[in-house]
């Protein structure tokens, strides 16, 4: 009796298994780095210096690289159009700077853990801000994500609220406006990234948003300032603005490419679950049951999400 063979095991060849890892560890560690920066805030608060001047030196840091990316990224590219700069300026307003400065105000009055759940909201504003302009109607999968996620967000709240209620009211609302803003740049960067590049939108934006910062010291301080505040100020600026501003864009955008946006999106979710961690070993802040019960939730409300954006397309 003759058997038939049986079918080989489909496998991914070498290489693409190789992309695959690869990328999954690229988006991951942009997360996590992403993640660390309300951590190292947070510590820098502790030696004096306030959200202008830590939003002043994360950018002195990071602006050498976004110029050497933007250039990279312009070397084959067409010159921009008086309106695609217009635009450029706008979305580095509303997406780095505006978005980066109510987070760091916001920084001073909660938790890490917190911010951190508050800002992973902004793929649902996104969601509400189309509703608004766009009238298109969420599908049910969306409102069921935005009901979990709010709903997580509430129980994390509820729990820090307990602990210090005027000063989670005044730093949620900030963190808040920051993920709103932050919305807002998501929103309109879409048309753009098909007409500049991502990695083109990413640094011009980013640049506008340095310059924007590193302006607002100097408006109200002078250059000599930025030298007067305890060492470790100046350590933790060096890793915000590194480890914690350009490696997230380039290994997030990198990432995105091996893997593609939708499955970075469920890497990101190490993101929240990293800076609870770092929250409560370097920072000491509290975590009860009901902000674990949140997280649980903000991660599930936003993950509905994506897979409802990744079916539609």
């Amino acid at each position: 009796m003759n058997v038939p063979p049986r079918p080989a095991a489909t496998t991914l060849p070498t290489s693409s298994r190789r992309l695959l890892i690869n990328g999954l560890l690229l988006a991951g560690m942009g997360a996590i780095a992403a993640s660390g920066k309300a951590v190292i805030v947070k510590l820098a608060y502790r030696h004096g210096a306030d959200a202008t001047a830590l939003l002043a030196l994360r950018m002195m840091v990071a602006f050498p690289f976004f110029i050497v990316m933007g250039m990279w990224a312009a070397r084959r590219a067409q010159r921009l159009s008086r309106g695609d700069m217009g635009r450029v300026v706008l979305l580095g307003f509303s997406g780095y700077y505006l978005s980066s400065y109510l987070d760091f105000l916001g920084l001073q009055y909660i938790s890490a853990t917190l911010e951190r759940l508050i800002l992973y909201l902004s793929p649902t504003l996104v969601v509400l801000i189309a509703l608004v302009v766009l009238k298109q109607r969420p599908t049910r999968m969306q409102v069921a994500a935005l009901l979990v996620s709010y709903l997580g967000v509430l129980l994390a709240f509820g729990h820090d609220i307990q602990l210090d209620g005027r000063r989670t009211l005044i730093g949620s609302a900030l963190v808040f406006a920051s993920a709103l803003s932050y919305a807002v740049y998501l929103f309109g960067s879409g048309q753009a990234v098909a007409r500049i590049g991502a990695v083109r939108l990413t640094a011009y934006a980013s640049m506008v948003a340095c310059v924007l910062c590193i302006g607002q010291y100097l408006l109200f301080q002078p250059v000599s300032a930025l030298w007067t505040y305890a060492p470790p100020v100046y350590w933790l600026s060096l890793l915000n603005g590194t480890i914690c501003t350009v490696l997230p864009v380039l290994a997030i955008m990198i990432g995105v490419k091996r893997i593609g946006s939708s499955l970075a999106a469920q890497v990101s979710m190490l993101g929240p679950v990293s800076t609870i961690v770092l929250s409560v070993w370097l920072l000491d802040e509290p975590m009860g049951p009901w902000q674990s019960v949140g997280t649980v939730l903000v991660l599930a409300g936003v993950l509905l999400v994506g897979s409802g954006i990744a079916k539609k397309r």
